[in-house]
């Protein structure tokens, strides 16, 4: 297909990253399985053509009115089209998918919801259009900004977000130059961190304390650096009170880091020293520690010292230890796991390789594996179970709700040594 010829095709299957395809792999966005609809091809890059959404002909019985008046232009949300039953279905088997390519034979169990009351934090672009400071989420394959007056998937604390955003790139050029703006609803209020001008005068650091008095914000930085702090700006965490370093790592909703941390501390069981790997900022580590000692480990500064604040002020918590360490590069060897009764790790998307391949060596009793990546998630279980582990379930869970992503939670006991 090429220019702008029209064509009738029928839809297949659903694709990992929400598209509708066609015969040939054509990706066709806003499609769903066993429609038909009239297309226009787009311009391929890649070797997967596309091909625009024109009109549906025969709509799926499954299809349903998407909540949000940006979708289909925005590209934050994927699949808004498709009903409850359906799209739960879809993103277990993307678990499910990943998994088998990967030749682990594990249960996959349905899709837990953990939206909860939306996202509590979301990065907003912020860009001059035709003489308009303009806020908002880029459209889907584009750099084009797509202006919004709120996300109606995030936490109501966050619906004047983009409002915010606007206000203090005044002082930084008015989004003459490219601006990212990260809110985080917290218990103090708004927290946010402002990323992309680089250094700013007295002027405008004076103007933008005076804005954050104004939208009466928690906590405004700008590139990481304090420049007021109003409030804490903390989450609950268990017993403990966390304010994450500014711009720092959050799961995404609220409900979705209880559901997560409940799944790990349950597969603790009888543990009484255990290390978290990749710990942030101590999602993890601030609960396990209500019943046991942890050890934390993580290569970001920042969020170790957060963790350790939060410990240190923390009523009827067990000793919590914290280690800074590069666990790409410089892993924790068997003999130092050797030492605890349980691990969990949490990596970023890129997984956890050579963790996992020393975590195979080792002879900790049960291993939990948490992932934002059905794909590095599998290839890091093969290395587990080829050292002796078994994995006997997955549980996807939704806190990206209307995306592909998908969290997973994995629990590993050892059955036998590798010879």
């Amino acid at each position: 297909m090429s220019g702008e010829t029209e064509t009738v095709v029928e839809i297949q299957r659903l694709g990992a990253r929400g598209d509708g395809i066609a015969a040939g792999g054509l990706l066709v966005a806003g499609a769903l399985p066993g429609e038909t609809v009239r297309v226009c091809a787009e311009e391929t890059r890649g070797s997967q053509p596309r091909a625009r959404l024109e009109a549906v002909l025969k709509p799926s019985p499954d299809r349903i009115a998407p909540f949000c008046p940006y979708f289909g232009t925005c590209g934050g949300c994927a699949i808004q089209h498709l009903a409850p039953g359906p799209y739960a279905d879809w993103k277990r088997d993307l678990v499910a998918t990943a998994l088998s390519r990967a030749g682990v034979a594990a249960a996959v169990t349905p899709l837990r919801d953990a939206h909860g009351a939306g996202r509590r934090r979301a990065t907003f672009h912020v860009r001059r259009i035709d003489g308009e400071v303009r806020a908002g989420f880029m459209a889907a394959r584009s750099h084009a900004l797509v202006a919004i007056d709120h996300c109606p998937i995030t936490e109501p604390a966050l619906h004047r977000a983009p409002e915010v955003a606007r206000l203090l790139a005044r002082p930084l050029g008015g989004g003459g130059k490219p601006l990212d703006v990260q809110a985080t609803a917290t218990e103090g209020g708004l927290d946010v961190d402002v990323r992309g001008h680089g250094p700013a005068d007295g002027r405008a650091r004076q103007a933008l304390v005076a804005l954050a008095g104004e939208c009466d914000l928690a906590r405004l930085s700008l590139h990481g650096e304090v420049l007021l702090e109003r409030r804490l700006p903390a989450v609950r965490v268990g017993r403990a009170a966390l304010v994450p370093p500014p711009g720092g790592f959050l799961q995404a909703t609220r409900a979705g880091e209880s559901l997560l941390a409940d799944l790990v501390v349950a597969a603790m069981g009888g543990a009484k020293r255990v290390a978290d790997l990749f710990s942030g900022a101590g999602a993890f580590t601030l609960r396990l520690a209500e019943a046991r000692a942890v050890h934390a480990v993580e290569g970001d500064a920042g969020a170790l010292a957060a963790l350790d604040r939060a410990a240190r002020f923390a009523e009827g918590l067990r000793a919590v230890t914290t280690e800074r360490r590069d666990l790409f590069r410089r892993p924790l060897l068997a003999p130092e796991l050797d030492r605890f009764d349980a691990v969990v790790f949490d990596p970023p998307r890129a997984g956890a390789e050579a963790q996992a391949a020393r975590l195979a060596e080792s002879k900790v009793p049960v291993v939990v594996g948490v992932s934002c990546d059905a794909g590095t998630f599998a290839r890091d279980a093969s290395l587990l179970i080829a050292g002796g582990y078994a994995l006997d379930e997955v549980v996807p869970i939704d806190q990206f709700r209307h995306s592909p992503h998908v969290e997973l939670v994995g629990v590993f006991r050892r059955e036998r040594r590798r010879r």
